[in-house]
Order: structure tokens, then sequence, then C-alpha cells
């Protein structure tokens, strides 16, 4: 995993790789204002390897003593540049703030004095990361340097696109964030189709004609031509709102919506139900927006909501749903049905 850019609250963007692809899914380093301690750090992984945070602190005091936080600092900043990686998701959990799992309380019986006297192996004798903050458990090093041909990583982006998002349009390149913007994809994605690897066409309404798939994908839309057959039990699913299989905000624009607008932001939520945006939970969950009316919907977005806070051991307090206070609401009452408990501050959930 790398960092993409740090957000407000010790929040920030993470790319996930694939090892053996790593150097075509990774961006370039976006780091400016390098300072002295930054500069050490990365002379001190620059010899290759994997550092646990007290190995990294003694080699980068050797030159000048250095402090704990200063160190940790220094490190986040060069992980939310996209230069310095971990081999584990640790760190990044503790700074977010999850709470870590309890550890087994484990009972140790005294060890019996020996004819060799009391002793213990070299490497026993100061554990790695023993001291260290959560925030830096594990091993730091380098990340891979990005591919320098920007052809290869070009057709390995499309390749991307083309997997994320099943049908790619100018909006969802954009909401990618792609370096060259669609006029690059469009570029490459058209080479593709020449080869016979993507279909260009019409596949959604009002987006244009400047749309790729590759054909199987185009095979299984038409599998979904066909309304859906009456009683069906609707299907609700809980995503992100940022998640790419979340098209709002980006190949599709958001419902219209009293009061203030959704977003694709950090720590949002959506509920899709039978693939259409249902219910909006701004990040903290304080207020939702809901877009139908339909009780089956409500209830089936309701349960997905619920179990996805549950699987995730989070909780959720919602206190307005479009504007008014959620007791007593139809998506109100449906949440407590699913196993929200009503409060005086509004719904309540813990995970």
């Amino acid at each position: 995993w790398s960092g993409r850019g740090e957000l407000p609250g010790g929040d920030g963007w993470v790319a996930l790789h694939l090892a053996d692809a790593a150097p075509l899914t990774l961006f370039e380093p976006n780091f400016s204002e390098q300072g002295d301690l930054h500069g050490r750090v990365i002379d001190a992984l620059a010899g290759g390897g994997a550092f646990f945070f007290r190995q990294l602190s003694t080699a980068v005091g050797l030159t000048e003593p250095v402090d704990d936080k200063d160190l940790a600092a220094a490190l986040w900043d060069l992980v939310w540049a996209g230069l310095v990686g971990n081999d584990t998701l640790a760190p990044l959990r503790a700074r977010l703030g999850a709470t870590p799992r309890p550890r087994a309380t484990v009972t140790r019986r005294p060890r019996r004095a020996s004819a060799l006297g009391s002793w213990r192996r070299p490497e026993m004798a100061s554990a790695p990361n023993s001291t260290a903050p959560p925030t830096v458990a594990g091993r730091w090093s380098l990340l891979p340097a990005p591919q320098p041909n920007t052809t290869v990583r070009s057709a390995a982006l499309a390749e991307t696109l083309l997997e994320r998002h099943g049908v790619v349009t100018r909006g969802a390149v954009v909401s990618e964030g792609v370096a060259g913007g669609f006029a690059l994809a469009y570029k490459v994605l058209a080479g593709l189709e020449e080869t016979g690897r993507t279909r260009r066409g019409y596949f959604v309404e009002g987006l244009g004609a400047a749309q790729f798939a590759t054909p199987a994908t185009v095979d299984r839309l038409r599998t979904f031509a066909a309304d859906p057959e009456e009683g069906t039990a609707p299907v609700a699913v809980t995503l992100g709102a940022t998640d790419p299989a979340n098209p709002y905000g980006a190949a599709l624009g958001w419902p219209e919506a009293e009061g203030h607008r959704p977003g694709r932001k950090a720590g949002a939520l959506v509920v899709l139900v039978d693939g259409a945006l249902d219910i909006y939970v701004e990040r903290g969950g304080k207020t939702v927006l809901t877009f139908t009316a339909d009780e089956q919907r409500l209830t089936a977005a309701a349960e997905s909501l619920t179990a996805a806070v549950r699987r995730g051991g989070g909780r959720l307090r919602i206190e307005k749903i479009d504007g008014a206070f959620s007791l007593g609401t139809p998506l109100g009452n449906a949440l407590v049905a699913a196993g929200f408990a009503p409060t005086p501050q509004g719904l309540r959930l813990r995970g």
C-alpha cells in the first residue's frame, strides 16, 4: 500500500497495489518541502531492506539525535508523499484511531536456573519494535520507483480503469484524478480498441459515445438490460462514497436533494438498492439523505447499512434525515427495526 495525500483529521488517501505490478501503478511521489530529517530518513532507507522504527531511529540518529515524535511525523510525511511504505496496515489503523484487538493473556512459568547461569540470546535483549509507538509499527522501506516508460504505464492505467469501473467514462477518469486527464486515457483506450481489447459504444444512456468496456463486460451488461421481475426482493449494498463501485459523483451525477448536496467525500457512505442511490450518509453519520420513498427499498437499505456498521466494528449516530429529526421518519423507523436504538440525540448503533 502507498499514501496518496493527507486529509484533515489525520486521515489520508491510500492506494493498494499488486506486488508484482507495483511499479506500473505507483504514482509519482509528490513531496516538495523536504526537510533535513526527511532527507536523513530517505538516506537511511536508500540502502535497501526494511527497518523497524527503533532500527530506523538508530540509523537516522547517527549524525544527530532525533526525537521519536519528530521521526514519526517525518515518516508519515513521506508516506503521504508516496515515498515510503510499510509491510503491514497496523500503523495505518493505529493512526486512524482503530481500537486494537485485546491480546490474550499468556502465563509464563519462571525459567529454572542452569549451570550456565542466567542468559538470553542477544537478539532477544532488545526487540526492534518493543518501544515504538503503535503508529509506526511494522517495517519501513522505500517504495519501488514507478515505471519510467510512460507508454507502458499508460497502458497499465487503461487496463486498471477497465477492471475497476467496467465501463470507463469521462466522469470515471476525472474522479480518479488521472494525470493527463481523459484525453490521455481516451487515446490509450482507443488504441486498445484497434486490437480488440476494448469496445467503444453507447453503453450508459446520457453519457455520450466516448465509453469503453471489454467485450466480456458488454456481454454481462446485456444480462442486466431487462427490468427485474415483479416480487423480487431488492438487493442493497453499502459502499464508501469514494468507492469505484459507486458511480454517483463520477460516471453519474448526484440525484437532486433538498439542503446540502452529496459528494464523493472520504468517510461518507452510500447505499445502493438494485444499483440506484437510495441513501447517502455524511461522514460521521449525523446527517442522512434519502432518495426514495419506497418502504421495501428503505427497509433493504437500512438492513444493509446496519450490517455494514456492525461488520466494521464501528458505531454510528444519526441525528437528522432529510433535514428532519431522525426519529419517526420512514428511514428512521426502518433503522430502528434493523437494530438502531432511539436516543434523545437521535438513532444510535454500536458495532
